[in-house]
């Protein structure tokens, strides 16, 4: 039973993939083609995917340049330049495309269209630092990363230190017009934060993003001092009434609602019924296992319990992991009589090479026989190890969309 309930987990996982893949959606959102040029941009861990698939369904000639991470280009682009760059700490290569990107939408004209493809990853991918180094920005995300703060707010700060986030480069495409095609890795669908929202009129503001670091203690004097400074300034990033977005189109073309719909009629096949209890979980990864664990003991047996969303973790430890590994295995300690996965769809798990991983009513056991301190390597924030010892790990590679995490539950 472990076994087929472990194949059936992981063709439910692949079911929502392939249901979250953008090429599909793509040519349903397509613009006409315009007098002028269409020129193309994009960022993110699907910007590739994306980018293949305009080039095969676009009926007009295209160029134009974009960014995904290191190892995410899974089918080479003919007509689009497709550059890789380091995620989710952005590296030079981030800055070089950006470089890329902010020349291919220079000296655009009214009549010309901007294609600008937008997924999950783009924060980091798209960087172009504004009135600190490189290396501060480095700064400034590993901490962010470390200390708990939701995708929102990690976000509000980064389009606060950036030359192209928070509608920025909707602002640099002028006059030309730009129609963008985003899949969404956040938790709401909130335009305004999916790969920070470079196209998308920015509602936050330098107090907020001061605010967010002293909630999170993070103390940084350059970059306190700068956005002090532009706070009381007077300025801030582009708001909705800029001219700018009288000539943008932001479309939603993918979210992690519809892949949490392809593993219900995934499970419906194998006579398991799903009851979704959000696509929209937050927090902390261990509370959010709590929460899974207490919504999971209400259920009828044979009945799985599905969500998505993107949670955190609060790093104390030295171990390798992700919030998909460290929410599973702290479920495996809530609930362990249960089946479980818990993935992120683009195949990468925070710091691990897995997608995330599977919990079956005998992981804690065969743990124990080796030797394996569940949750001494919990404390650790040491899930990919733990899993890799124990053969559980998934591990599917770059996928080619972004939807955020996929946690599927079934009771024993």
């Amino acid at each position: 039973m472990s076994n087929s309930m472990k194949s059936v987990l992981l063709e439910a996982f692949q079911a929502a993939v392939a249901a979250a893949q953008p090429a599909a959606a793509i040519p349903l959102h397509l613009p006409s083609p315009p007098k002028g040029k269409t020129m193309i941009i994009g960022f993110g861990k699907a910007a590739a995917t994306m980018a293949r698939a305009l080039e095969q369904h676009y009926p007009a000639p295209l160029e134009g340049v974009v960014v995904t991470r290191y190892g995410h280009i899974l089918e080479p682009c003919q007509q689009i330049r497709v550059l890789e760059a380091a995620h989710p700490i952005p590296d030079a290569n981030s800055v070089y495309a950006t470089q890329q990107i902010l020349a291919a939408v220079q000296n655009l004209q009214p009549e010309d269209l901007v294609i600008c493809l937008v997924s999950g990853g783009g924060s980091a991918l798209l960087c172009a630092p504004d009135g600190i180094t490189l290396e501060t920005k480095k700064l400034v995300t590993q901490a962010l990363l470390s200390s708990g703060a939701s995708i929102q707010e990690m976000n509000v700060i980064r389009k606060h230190l950036s030359l192209v986030k928070g509608g920025r480069l909707a602002v640099a495409c002028q006059p030309a017009r730009v129609h963008t095609l985003i899949v969404s890795d956040v938790v709401g669908d909130d335009l305004s934060s999916i790969a920070s929202g470079a196209t998308v009129p920015d509602p936050s503001t330098y107090a907020d993003a001061l605010e967010i670091l002293q909630r999170y203690s993070i103390n940084i004097p350059e970059v306190q001092y700068l956005l002090e400074h532009r706070m009381h300034s007077g300025t801030d990033t582009p708001k909705a009434n800029h001219a700018a977005f009288t000539r943008v189109t932001n479309n939603l073309i993918v979210t992690n609602g519809i892949a949490l719909q392809a593993i219900e009629k995934t499970l419906t096949q194998h006579s398991i019924q799903s009851q979704i209890l959000s696509d929209s979980i937050e927090g902390n990864a261990r509370v959010a296992a709590q929460s899974h664990a207490q919504a999971l003991e209400k259920l009828e047996p044979n009945t799985a319990l599905l969500s998505g969303g993107e949670t955190t973790v609060l790093v104390q430890g030295h171990g390798r992991g992700g919030r998909n590994l460290e929410f599973i295995l702290a479920l495996a300690l809530e609930q362990p009589n249960c089946y479980a996965l818990a993935a992120d769809s683009d195949g990468i798990d925070g710091s691990s090479n897995a997608a995330g991983a599977i919990i079956t009513p005998d992981t804690l056991n065969r743990a124990a026989a080796l030797g394996l301190d569940a949750k001494a390597y919990l404390e650790n924030n040491d899930a990919h190890t733990f899993f890799e010892h124990l053969g559980d790990l998934v591990i599917t590679g770059a996928t080619g969309t972004n939807v955020n995490d996929i946690r599927i539950l079934i009771q024993a």
